[in-house]
């Protein structure tokens, strides 16, 4: 299975980004052989819309099921309608992440769990 994780960084190490559409890179990642694919996520510097465009960066790339730690309503709209799986909450290393998943130990949220533009940065 494809997964989708926000990422700080570009290795499996790097800790999940809590941001969805704002995050610095996207691995996608084969849940199991553990190969991957980084992704620098051009959508995190957008005025608006960042979540959108990020939710369709991951379904081009044909992800099933994205691992982050907070997906706001426009994202995750755009995310259940292409029939991908969202699960938030995410923290720790990539690695662990896909580790929990693979485990079975994280469940798909029906619903977002931030308000729109929650990850814009203020001030700059």
């Amino acid at each position: 299975m494809k997964l989708a994780v926000s990422s700080v960084g570009p290795k499996l190490d790097s800790p999940v980004d809590p941001r969805f559409g704002r995050c610095a890179y996207f691995l996608f990642i084969d849940s199991h052989d553990l190969s991957f694919e980084a992704v620098d996520n051009t959508n995190s510097s957008l005025g608006g819309g960042a979540g959108i465009q990020a939710a369709k960066l991951v379904v081009t790339h044909g992800a099933k099921v994205v691992l982050t730690g907070n997906c706001g309503p426009n994202a995750h709209q755009t995310l259940s309608a292409a029939g991908v799986e969202v699960i938030v909450g995410c923290g720790g290393t990539v690695a662990e992440v896909v580790q929990q998943y693979n485990d079975g130990k994280l469940r798909p949220s029906s619903s977002p769990n931030v308000v729109s533009h929650a990850g814009q940065r203020s001030g700059g």
